[in-house]
């Protein structure tokens, strides 16, 4: 539902009621990923979509007919339709499951202050139940970053189970599903109860921008900062060299850093979804940031060279005492082969490879390649559903 943040604010501010259409399982190829919603106010404006096109009108008129009917959630599934041609269906082969459901904005005053905090720019999960008993089915909670919770699913143990769920989601910054209670019995939570009942709760999460460090200011970091920038990163471009590490040569950079890049990248903050691109390649500053990074639970590091340059940097770091297990998550020489000449072109190569190893893809062209092309995300390390 977050792709129409800014119009649900508007009418959950104002109190219109509005039907919410939400795509809630993706199997196979489809053009759009869970959490991806459709709106319908009471005059028939819309906003939004959950496929792109191929099953628009269909969901529309459901919407139209749960707001106007004030009917209980329904669910449904649109898969490949080729027998009839007037059939509601998805051309790409894939499966989507969608939930349609009336939203009354007094009935959850914590949909509107989440919101508000995603309209500020602030981390926000909301906890959507979309499967499970029906008293329960389209409730929903806000869990912020930092605080407490908003909203409750009646039973304090499951909002705590769900709450947990969500956080660690917020830390990955990742839009997910997740399983609570079931296992034959009152299954126990990740922080401490029981949750009496089985349900599935979609974790839609606003995070904070994810970051690329790019160090070295050069050329190629003022075009892959631009890239950076275009694909949603928070970046920031690092050099220990004052005359070249200006603002004026790196106007799409969130912040140009002066400092000897091993010493600012064990002062800042990273997470999971950090990528780390090393340009400089000249050993004084490579082997000492390199050394650190291959430490760190980051998502990406890369590496700027030529295979001699990366022959010789693959040496430096294991006299260094960098472990073999360390120098495999070492992409180096940087970027997916696609002949890049220019820094554009290379810039489009590093963000290529920084795509595919996020998504866990081969990078090779989908006409060689056979299978679904949107694969689903995989589950995240260590996020275990409560059962």
């Amino acid at each position: 539902m977050l792709n129409i943040t800014d119009t649900l604010h508007d009418w959950c501010h104002e109190g219109r009621p509005f039907a919410l259409a939400t795509v809630i399982d993706v199997r196979g190829s489809a053009p759009l990923p869970v959490g991806t919603a459709l709106a319908v106010d009471a005059d028939g404006n819309a906003v939004g979509g959950v496929s792109g096109g191929c099953v628009e009108a269909a969901v529309y008129e459901l919407a139209r007919q749960v707001l106007a009917d004030r009917a209980a959630p329904a669910r449904v599934s649109f898969g490949y339709s080729d027998s009839d041609a007037l059939a509601a269906g998805l051309t790409c082969g894939g499966e989507i499951g969608v939930l349609v459901q009336r939203v009354e904005p007094g009935a959850q005053p914590h949909l509107a202050a989440a919101l508000d905090v995603v309209i500020g720019g602030r981390p926000s999960a909301v906890a959507h139940v979309v499967d499970g008993p029906g008293e329960l089915v389209g409730r929903m909670l806000h869990i912020p970053a930092e605080g407490t919770y908003d909203g409750t699913l009646g039973v304090e143990s499951e909002d705590r189970a769900v709450v947990a769920h969500a956080r660690a989601l917020l830390r990955a910054g990742r839009t997910a599903s997740i399983e609570v209670g079931g296992g034959g019995g009152e299954a126990e939570n990740p922080d401490g109860g029981t949750c009496p009942r089985k349900f599935t709760v979609l974790v839609h999460v606003h995070a904070s921008r994810p970051r690329m460090l790019i160090f070295g200011a050069v050329d190629f970091a003022a075009a892959l900062s631009r890239a950076g920038s275009f694909l949603g990163y928070r970046v920031t471009v690092c050099d220990a060299r004052p005359v070249f590490a200006t603002p004026a040569r790196f106007p799409h950079a969130d912040e140009v850093v002066t400092e000897w890049p091993h010493r600012y990248l064990a002062a800042t903050e990273t997470d999971a979804r950090t990528v780390v691109c090393v340009l400089t390649h000249d050993a004084k500053f490579d082997i000492p940031l390199l050394c650190l990074a291959l430490t760190l639970p980051v998502g990406y590091v890369g590496a700027m060279g030529s295979r001699r340059t990366h022959e010789r940097r693959v040496d430096l770091l294991r006299e260094a005492g960098v472990s073999q297990d360390q120098l495999e998550r070492l992409h180096s020489p940087i970027g997916l082969d696609i002949g890049a000449l220019t820094p554009e072109e290379t810039a489009i190569s590093i963000t290529s490879e920084i795509i595919a190893q996020t998504n866990r893809a081969t990078g090779r062209p989908l006409s060689h390649s056979t299978g679904p092309i949107h694969v689903p995300a995989q589950p995240l390390p260590g996020l275990v559903t409560a059962s």
